[in-house]
């Protein structure tokens, strides 16, 4: 979820390994799973003590039925954007940054601090073990890395700064901060990050002031040049489909939760000089994943939907989240349908050849699975049950 609520967890390192990773070559997901934060019929959260968070690894070898390879024990929130985890496209690391980190409130209860913290986890070994836990800005939420495996970037929610780590085999390595605001400025809750598929610029989510940042990449130089987009009242999250010509921005309007209003995606092109918004399409409620096929003709937002995180009196209250089906070709994008999901709908990803899609209830502690078929979702059979777990995020190994 968005907003800076109370959440997040006692670090742990523990590791339940199910079966060896480096037995899959495939497609591999992974599920960061936050056990602390629910949720009252009034819309009032509900704390619970840390030290039960996961990190789930999933091995999509029978795409329609994901089976769980390795669990970490390792502390995630839902509180951030679920995009804060990714794979490296050769799939031996996964990385996990953790938002906020859970402690004592000094009344009985908890309260959630910015977290500095990035896990690295080894999907090779066998068994799969944690490798190295990097150190980062300040409660990093939105990670994306780099078609080209070379790189990743951080959008760090606390401090209006980007951490900038290299990639060389299965080290990874803080090598550079860049600041988007001045010190002293007002926060701008960077929430997101993608990198366009060239490697050649990337584009950072300013959630609380309703702008997109540009930022230029020579290798693994990362540089800011001061140039923001307006895109609307609280953009979210935010994906650059295959070919790079667009970046679209989910706009949540609510700080990360329902309040009965539409709200949209931006749409900005990214071959203009300088890119710049070309469109809003309405998709729903309060927008939150985002994700877009493989071969970029589709893009699907997850929709809250007044599912989950609001009170059930709400006149925009409803039992169960949605996705909005996007139909992406070249940079005009159309909304073309809707598919219902669970509670509180957070993470998704397609599968590697982009025919199948899954979806995370972060209420209904599961996944589900779609069969993709151009713009037509199809659900696979019954939903699966993450271990006793909320899915707060999700990635897949594809970009």
């Amino acid at each position: 979820m968005s907003g800076f609520t109370k959440a997040v967890t006692m670090a742990g390192i523990g590791l339940a390994l199910l079966s060896p990773i480096g037995a899959h070559a495939g497609d591999l997901l992974v599920v960061a799973n936050d056990e602390k934060l629910v949720w009252d019929d009034a819309g009032k959260p509900i704390y619970k003590a840390p030290g039960a968070d996961t990190i789930a690894i999933f091995d999509l070898a029978k795409p329609a039925l994901p089976t769980v390879v390795a669990t970490f024990k390792l502390e995630n929130t839902v509180v951030g954007p679920p995009t804060n985890l990714a794979i490296t496209p050769d799939r031996q690391l996964a990385l996990v940054a953790n938002s906020l980190h859970w402690v004592d409130d000094g009344n009985g209860g908890w309260k959630g601090v910015p977290d500095t913290k990035l896990y690295v986890l080894d999907l090779t070994a066998k068994p799969a073990a944690q490798l190295a836990t990097v150190e980062v800005g300040k409660q990093p939420s939105g990670l994306a890395i780099s078609q080209k495996g070379d790189l990743c970037l951080i959008a760090n929610r606390a401090d209006n700064t980007v951490s900038v780590l290299s990639i060389a085999g299965k080290e990874v390595k803080l090598i550079d901060t860049v600041a988007l605001a001045a010190a002293g400025a007002p926060n701008e809750q960077l929430s997101a990050v993608a990198i366009t598929p060239d490697g050649k610029q990337a584009l950072v989510v300013k959630a609380a002031s309703g702008k997109v940042a540009l930022l230029a990449i020579d290798g693994q130089k990362v540089t800011y040049g001061h140039y923001d987009m307006n895109v609307g009242i609280f953009p979210y999250n935010v994906q650059i489909p295959a070919g790079g010509h667009i970046g679209i921005v989910n706009v949540n309007g609510n700080g990360g939760a329902s309040d009965g209003q539409v709200d949209t995606v931006a749409i900005i092109d990214m071959e203009a000089s300088p890119p710049h918004v070309i469109d809003q399409v309405v998709i729903g409620d309060g927008p939150e994943g985002l994700a877009v096929s493989p071969n970029g003709k589709l893009a699907i937002s997850v929709i809250l939907n007044g599912a989950g995180n609001v009170p059930k009196t709400a006149f925009f209250h409803h039992d169960h989240s949605y996705l909005a089906i996007l139909k992406v070709d070249g940079k005009k994008v159309t909304k073309v349908g809707e598919m219902p999901v669970g509670q509180l709908a957070e993470g998704i990803a397609f599968s590697a050849d982009g025919k199948y899609v899954y979806v995370g209830n972060y209420l209904d502690a599961d996944l589900e699975v779609f069969k993709v078929d151009g713009t037509k979702l199809t659900k696979v059979g019954a939903n699966i049950k993450t271990p006793g777990q909320h899915p707060a995020a999700m990635r897949s190994s594809t970009p």
